[in-house]
């Protein structure tokens, strides 16, 4: 029994990986943790350094104390400091983070689904034209071979005593 039991564990385990959602989850994590690193760079290659412009560049400096005496840094500060500027530093990071995925991820995924849809949905148009088009034929020509047979009946071959009719 132990046999079988295990033998359905490791199948179920296996369906759970194989699906589609997993495996996209986990590109997603990859790809995110690669995309930090870029953004990250940035936040430390370009945004600090135009925020060194008006102070210092590395925002993890800025704070504010609550109760004196805030002196030193690490286990040796005193007081009770705010450190607004990591706040800050993580909230730039974010901010840029959630920019470049929307401009360059999102943005383009909705409007490529957009044109699809929209070609979709001409693509239905078309074809319920070309059926109407097509049953507005067929019936024109119906309408047109009952005219005709309403006003030549007895006329002509085939048409019962004429002259083509065989009846000697």
């Amino acid at each position: 029994m132990s046999e079988k039991n295990e033998a359905s564990i490791w199948q179920g385990f296996k369906a759970f990986l194989m699906r589609g959602n997993v495996v996209d989850l986990a590109v997603a994590v990859v790809i995110g943790a690669a995309f930090t690193n870029i953004v990250n760079a940035v936040v430390k290659g370009v945004i600090n350094p135009l925020v060194g412009a008006f102070g210092t560049q590395n925002l993890d400096s800025y704070s504010s104390c609550l109760k004196d005496p805030c002196t030193g840094t690490g286990d040796a500060a005193t007081g009770v400091r705010i450190l607004w500027g990591s706040v800050l530093g993580s909230t730039l990071q974010f901010v840029i983070t959630a920019a470049v995925v929307y401009f360059l991820m999102v943005m383009p995924m909705a409007r490529y689904l957009a044109r699809v849809e929209a070609r979709r949905k001409a693509k239905e148009g078309a074809h319920e034209i070309v059926e109407i088009s097509e049953l507005e034929v067929l019936k024109e020509i119906r309408d047109e071979l009952v005219a005709q047979r309403g006003s030549g009946r007895g006329e002509g071959p085939g048409y019962g005593g004429g002259p083509g009719y065989g009846g000697r």
